[in-house]
């Protein structure tokens, strides 16, 4: 039986019952989870495939409410300013997020949430990492995903989908697939006054539903506009980004109370600006915010993207301390950040905006070990030509690679700006087999 129509707050409201309820008394319970760095696209992801899903499951579903998890703590929702920007627009605040702490303790999880009574749903990323992945890869039902196929999901996922195909946001793959369902969803609700039987204070139903669409939309589209430049970006951007803003903005215009404000390029500009806003951030946590971890051939790979450049990160390291040199606190910054999280090999990766305006991009790479040492000498050498690795020049004590052999560091400006993270992590962990 399918969720009734309800708002965006609504739903998480419920779905954050559903689980508790799940974990509670051992019922069943489907998860729809985004990857562990939390972006914009795999939050709006689980929330929107979760949400159109549970107004129309398919007839044999594990179970009728889908729960979408945002995969970080709630505390760390404070590292993503462009969270609360998005969710003004959506009507739902940061306490209507399902996080990691909704979920039992790692120590306990398996006896509060038997793997049996589980089904998960992958969104932005097409295998489960870390703790939550040794305990449930063999319930993973589904996957939509815009990353390189690791292979971990299998190729019959019944009544799930299994897509994976290149797209600048995975958001626009969800909101492709899930249009029809979700069309005819709201047309049933407009029909059935479904508003009105709710109690919302709006007395037109058609308007109500409209704004509860629109919501919706707004969060799906801040992710694909934000992944994709607001479509300006053509190493990035595919007709499934184009056909969903195309959608989702249509859905927005719908809506009596924004058809006549609604702005796509002030939308992605408030937005963006958000997101790029971490200089009240401290460097641990610029390096946390958008973190992504693999194991790979016996090693452990972990990758920071930051949207600002390595000076601007130095001088931030200098400015928490007054015991050392910027580069000097900024090197070990890194190595205490790795060593938290007993990694192999460590990358940072930066983008920025050069002072001739143009876009630009950074690749650190440090190696702890004799393994991730030849690991990193290997990716440096068969990813030059297509990453377009081009030698840093900056603070000498950054840039010396003389640390002996079982630790490595190397800087390069990334000239090849079309690839991201997204084709990066396929290669250092090749480099890592």
């Amino acid at each position: 039986m399918a969720v009734p129509r309800t708002s965006l707050r609504g739903f998480l409201a419920q779905a954050k019952s559903s689980l508790r309820n799940a974990i509670d008394s051992s019922q069943k319970v489907t998860l729809v989870i985004g990857n562990e760095s939390a972006d914009l696209d795999s939050m709006s992801c689980s929330i929107l495939y979760a949400y159109v899903r549970s107004l129309s499951p398919p007839k044999n579903a594990f179970t009728p409410l889908y729960v979408p998890i945002t995969n970080i703590p709630a505390a760390d929702i404070q590292l993503r300013p462009e969270y609360l920007a998005v969710f003004k627009h959506a009507n739902i605040d940061s306490g209507h997020l399902i996080t990691l702490d909704d979920l039992p303790p790692l120590s306990d999880i398996q006896n509060k949430l038997a793997p049996e009574n589980t089904r998960w749903i992958l969104v932005d990323h097409n295998a489960l990492q870390g703790q939550l992945g040794k305990i449930y890869s063999s319930r993973v039902a589904g996957v939509i995903d815009h990353h390189d196929d690791e292979g971990k999901v299998p190729e019959d996922t019944s009544n799930e989908p299994r897509i994976i195909e290149k797209s600048g946001s995975c958001t626009s793959l969800i909101a492709n697939y899930c249009r029809p369902k979700w069309e005819t969803s709201s047309l049933s609700a407009l029909s059935s006054g479904a508003a009105h039987a709710q109690g919302d204070s709006l007395s037109d139903d058609v308007a109500v539903v409209k704004r509860w669409d629109a919501a919706v939309a707004q969060l799906g589209l801040a992710s694909i506009l934000i992944d994709t430049a607001n479509l300006k970006d053509d190493n990035k951007t595919t007709e499934h980004d184009r056909k969903a803003v195309e959608y989702l903005e249509a859905k927005i215009m719908l809506c009596p109370q924004l058809s006549t404000s609604f702005d796509r390029t002030s939308f992605y500009t408030e937005i963006d600006a958000a997101k790029r806003e971490i200089g009240g951030l401290k460097l641990q946590d610029i390096l946390r915010k958008d973190y992504k971890q693999w194991d790979q051939g016996g090693l452990k790979l972990g990758i920071s993207s930051v949207v600002k450049h390595i000076d601007f990160l130095q001088n931030k390291a200098g400015d928490e301390t007054d015991t050392q040199s910027a580069s000097g606190a900024f090197l070990e910054t890194l190595k205490k950040f790795a060593k938290d999280r007993e990694l192999d090999m460590y990358t940072l990766m930066t983008t920025s905006t050069s002072s001739k305006g143009n876009f630009q991009r950074e690749i650190l790479l440090l190696a702890f070990n004799d393994n991730a040492v030849s690991a990193a000498k290997a990716f440096a050498a068969s990813s030059k030509d297509e990453l377009g690795l081009e030698d840093w020049h900056g603070s000498n004590s950054l840039t010396d690679t003389n640390r002996g052999d079982s630790e490595w560091l190397k800087i390069w400006w990334q000239r090849q700006v079309q690839h991201s993270r997204k084709r990066v992590a396929p290669l250092l962990r090749e480099a890592m087999t």
